[in-house]
């Protein structure tokens, strides 16, 4: 059965807030990427490069609180209502394809599933009432 976690976006701070969000629940961190680190990075300003591209704060066993600075130079635009997705970590990359597929019906397919550069078949869709969606599918065998 896939694992579902909140992903959240951000407006520059979501180191700040994941340095709260530590203090507040504890945890460990076990992601944490930074734009710079990316293909994209090269493009960006030194100020941007530096902001968090992807964070994870284990909370428990199985739940996972995700992040991103969302970046208005990359086409990104955070508003309430618009500044989370849930995240959802399928089985299988059929899984993976079917849930893209049926929550995508309807709705808007933000970008296909494919296999993304950090290794994940990954996706991003908005369902038709309006939920953002990531379907991933970690194709790397566990150690």
């Amino acid at each position: 059965m896939a694992t579902f976690n909140p992903y959240l976006n951000f407006n520059g701070n979501t180191e700040e807030a994941f340095t709260f969000y530590k203090s507040v629940f504890g945890g460990e961190f076990i992601a944490l990427q930074r734009f710079k680190d990316t293909p994209e990075g090269k493009k960006l300003s030194a100020t941007e490069a530096e902001k968090i591209m992807h964070i994870a704060l284990q909370l428990g066993p199985g739940t996972l609180l995700m992040a991103t600075d969302a970046l208005e130079s990359m086409g990104h635009i955070v508003s309430m209502g618009s500044n989370f997705h849930i995240s959802i970590n399928a089985e299988s990359k059929d899984e993976a394809d079917t849930l893209y597929s049926k929550l995508s019906a309807g709705g808007v397919a933000v970008l296909p599933m494919k296999k993304e550069f950090w290794g994940d078949y990954f996706g991003m869709l908005t369902d038709p009432f309006g939920i953002q969606w990531m379907v991933s599918f970690d194709e790397k065998p566990a150690a």
